[in-house]
C-alpha cells in the first residue's frame, strides 16, 4: 500500500521554483494545443495522430514552429503562411486556458478523494480530469454533440483514479470512496436521462441530449454524490446566466438549443478545484 503524503508537493507555503513552473505551463499549453487538434479530428472521426498538424483550408503541413504552443500563432499573426486564410482564435487560448489550468491544479484539494489523497497522484489526476473535459467542451461547442467514448472512458478512469487515490488512504477508505462514486455515477445517468425525458414529454422536443446524462456520469465518477449534486447545480445556475443574457441580447433565439455539456464540465472543475466544502457553504446547505 502506499503511504499518504500530506505534505503538498506545491502550495502557497512550499511554492515551485520558476523553473517548474514554467515547465508545468508549458506542458499546459501543448495538452490544450493537442485538445484544439482532438475536438477537430475526433467529430470527423480522423486519427488524431495521422497526418501531421496541417491546415484545415489549404491542407498544407505545418512547420515545427507552427506548432509551438501560443507563439506559433502569433509568429504567422493568425494566417496560414501559406494559403493566408485566417486561424482561429480558438487556438491561442486553449493554448492559455490549458497552461493557466496546469498551473492552478497542484493547488486544488478536492474531499472528494478522500481526507488525505498524495498530493501529486491528485494534481495528475486532476490534469487528466480537466484536460478531458476540456476536450469534451470543445466538440459539444461545435457539434451539439458529446462522443460517447469520451465519456465511457472518463468514467472508466474516473473510478480508476478514486481507487488509486482511495486505497491509498486504507482499505476502508478505498472501499468506501469507490462505492460512493460508483453509485454517483448511475444516479447521475439516470436522473439527467429521466429529466430528459420529462422534458421531451413535457416541452415536446428534447430538452437535454442523452451526451449530458453520461458527462453527468463521468462527473460521479470523479466526484462522488455530492461533488455531482453541486456541479449540476452550477452548470444549471451558469446556464441559465448565459442563456438569459444570450436571449436578452439577442444571439439567442426562442427555441434555438445551445450546448449545456460546456456548463456540466465548469461545473466539475469548479468543484474539483475548490472542493465540495465551499460550494456547500456558499449553497447555505446542512
Amino acid at each position: 500500500m502506499i503511504s499518504p503524503v500530506t505534505t503538498p508537493w506545491w502550495s502557497a507555503s512550499q511554492p515551485p521554483t520558476p523553473a517548474l513552473v514554467v515547465l508545468v505551463a508549458l506542458l499546459g499549453a501543448c495538452v490544450g494545443s493537442f485538445l484544439n487538434v482532438v475536438a477537430w479530428r475526433l467529430p470527423r472521426q480522423e486519427s488524431l495522430l495521422l497526418p501531421p498538424s496541417h491546415c484545415p483550408h489549404c491542407g498544407s503541413r505545418l512547420a515545427w514552429h507552427d506548432n509551438i504552443p501560443l507563439l506559433g500563432w502569433l509568429l504567422v499573426r493568425g494566417r496560414c503562411r501559406h494559403c493566408r486564410r485566417p486561424v482561429s482564435w480558438r487556438y491561442p487560448l486553449v493554448e492559455c486556458a490549458g497552461a493557466g489550468l496546469w498551473l492552478l491544479l497542484p493547488l486544488a484539494r478536492p474531499e472528494a478523494m478522500g481526507a488525505a489523497p498524495p498530493p501529486l497522484p491528485l494534481t495528475l489526476a486532476g490534469w487528466l480530469l480537466v484536460s478531458w473535459l476540456l476536450a469534451m467542451t470543445l466538440i459539444d461547442l461545435d457539434h451539439l454533440w458529446l462522443p460517447e467514448s469520451l465519456c465511457r472512458w472518463g468514467v472508466l478512469l474516473g473510478l480508476a483514479a478514486t481507487a488509486l487515490l482511495g486505497f491509498s488512504q486504507g482499505s476502508a477508505s478505498g472501499r468506501a470512496l469507490l462505492l460512493s462514486h460508483l453509485l454517483a455515477a448511475g444516479l447521475g445517468l439516470l436522473a439527467l436521462e429521466s429529466l430528459s425525458a420529462l422534458g421531451e414529454k413535457l416541452l415536446g422536443r428534447l430538452a437535454l441530449g442523452l451526451g449530458d446524462a453520461k458527462l453527468a456520469a463521468l462527473l460521479g465518477a470523479w466526484l462522488g454524490p455530492r461533488g455531482l449534486l453541486l456541479s449540476l447545480a452550477l452548470a444549471v445556475l451558469s446556464g441559465a446566466v448565459i442563456g438569459l443574457g444570450g436571449r436578452i441580447s439577442g444571439r439567442l433565439r426562442p427555441r434555438q438549443p445551445f450546448a449545456f455539456g460546456p456548463f456540466l464540465a465548469l461545473g466539475g472543475m469548479l468543484v474539483w478545484i475548490q472542493g465540495t466544502t465551499f460550494w456547500w457553504r456558499l449553497a447555505g446547505w446542512p
